[in-house]
């Protein structure tokens, strides 16, 4: 067995067991919004839930918490390597839009201060022009819910937008490639 695999594993059980511990405890206080509901049916919260203990358990363990492993494990799309990538990667696999979905990845494309990308998952949809987002890393190895984000583009197509960088405040404009639908249920990817 190697050092690593050796080491991994613990971590991986320690992540399980605080998963079901924290979906247990969320079923159990379960109380939303008619809006809410309804973009919880389309957002899977157990993978959400999941995405973040996985992210607690890092941190806690000195870990770097990044964006790409918690949206990947949010939002089911299982594509590897740097944010950059993953827009190229997911044609022909996965279904890709222009226009954001609950449960989709936002797929940022690389700009000067930030070569490697982003990737942010979709929580809710509040009007044509603005969403709320879930990611990791935007704020250095912390994990974020529901911070806004604005599409700011002329054309109204989600090319370009500003993401919420503190409660009520918008940051500078970053370039989206677009959005990554997950697979749905029974769909080979």
């Amino acid at each position: 067995m190697s050092v690593k695999r050796a080491t991994t594993q613990p971590l991986r059980r320690t992540i399980r067991l605080a998963a079901a511990a924290l979906l247990l405890t969320g079923a159990a206080c379960a109380n939303y919004s008619a809006q809410d509901a309804a973009d919880r049916a389309v957002l899977n919260m157990e993978l959400r839930d999941m995405a973040v203990v996985e992210a607690n358990v890092k941190r806690a363990r000195g870990i770097r918490v990044w964006c790409v492993p918690f949206a990947r494990t949010a939002s089911g799309v299982q594509i590897h390597g740097n944010a950059n990538t993953w827009w190229s990667q997911a044609a022909g696999s996965y279904e890709r839009s222009k226009t954001p979905a609950v449960g989709a990845v936002m797929a940022f494309a690389a700009t000067r201060g930030m070569p490697m990308g982003h990737v942010a998952v979709v929580s809710k949809r509040i009007s044509d022009r603005e969403i709320r987002i879930d990611h990791a890393n935007w704020h250095r190895n912390k994990v974020s819910l529901g911070m806004g984000v604005i599409d700011v583009s002329p054309n109204n197509d989600w090319s370009k937008v500003r993401v919420e960088t503190n409660p009520g405040q918008y940051g500078q404009t970053y370039p989206v490639n677009g959005f990554i639908l997950p697979a749905r249920p029974g769909q080979d990817v």
